[in-house]
């Protein structure tokens, strides 16, 4: 029993794998400084908890 619609949460998940690869490339860059690279790979993590936690609800229900 999901709040959110399987569109939603598929469309959340697009948005923010995109917004991961964009984090991920900025970390390849290796033009970060020490408190960007800190945030910005605080954000990576955050990122892949969201997407696995989305991809765990869409798996387990929402078979709208």
């Amino acid at each position: 029993m999901s709040e959110f619609t399987r569109k939603e949460l598929e469309e959340a998940m697009t948005a923010l794998a995109s917004t991961l690869h964009k984090c991920e490339k900025m970390q390849e860059s290796g033009r970060l400084q020490f408190s960007q690279k800190t945030l910005n790979d605080r954000r990576v993590k955050a990122l892949r908890i969201a997407l696995t936690l989305i991809g765990r609800e869409l798996e387990s229900c929402c078979d709208d």
